[in-house]
C-alpha cells in the first residue's frame, strides 16, 4: 500500500482528533508514523492504527475507515491532474478507476494489488458493484465512493452488503437521490 494512504491517514487522524490522540495512537501501535509518499508498506499497518485509533476514540473501526476514504478522495484525485474534466459524475468516475488508475498504479508499481470491481447493472440512477480485496477494506471503498460523489455534487446513497465473512467481497449499490 502506498505511503501516501498513511500520509494521508495521520494527516485526518491529527485533524480530526488532536496532535496528542495522533501521538498516542501511533506509540500504542509501536509505529513511528514516518512514511514517504512513493513508498510501499504493509497494509497491515494501516489497519492497525485503525484499530488504535478506534480503541482511543471510541469510534468504530468501520466509521474510521469510511472517513478516511471519504477525506481522501480529493487528495488522490488531485493528484492526478490528467482525470480534471475527463469525468463528469460519479457513475463515469467509478466505473473507469481500473483503467485511468489502477492500471497506471501498476505500470508504476508492477507489485501492487489495488482492489478490483466488478459492475453487476447500472441505470441512469443505480450502480451495483462488487468489490473484491484481500486488503479487506471495503469501508475504505464506502469511504471513496461518497468522497467522489461529493466532488460531483451529487448526492447518493449507499448500501453496502458483504459477500464473505471477511468482507473481502462486498457488493455496492449506489443510487442517485
Amino acid at each position: 500500500m502506498k505511503g501516501i494512504l498513511f500520509s494521508e491517514f495521520i494527516s485526518l487522524v491529527e485533524d480530526k482528533f488532536g496532535l496528542e490522540t495522533c501521538q498516542s495512537m501511533l506509540d500504542d501501535s509501536e509505529d513511528p508514523g514516518i512514511y514517504t509518499s512513493v513508498g510501499t508498506y504493509d497494509h497491515r499497518d494501516l489497519i492497525k492504527l485503525i484499530s488504535t485509533l478506534s480503541k482511543l476514540t471510541g469510534v468504530s473501526s468501520s466509521d474510521l475507515q469510511q472517513v478516511y476514504g471519504e477525506s481522501v478522495f480529493n487528495q488522490l484525485f488531485n493528484s492526478m491532474p490528467e482525470l480534471e474534466g475527463k469525468y463528469d459524475n460519479t457513475f463515469s468516475f467509478i466505473k473507469s478507476v481500473e483503467e485511468s488508475i489502477h492500471i497506471e498504479v501498476k505500470k508504476l508499481y508492477p507489485q501492487a494489488k489495488p482492489p478490483r470491481f466488478s459492475f453487476i447493472s447500472e441505470s441512469a440512477s443505480e450502480l451495483v458493484m462488487d468489490y473484491h480485496s484481500a486488503r479487506c477494506l471495503s469501508h475504505v471503498c464506502f469511504g471513496l465512493i461518497k468522497g467522489c460523489a461529493n466532488h460531483f455534487n451529487q448526492a447518493v446513497t449507499i448500501d453496502m452488503a458483504a459477500l464473505s465473512h471477511d468482507n473481502s467481497q462486498v457488493r455496492f449499490t449506489i443510487n442517485y437521490i
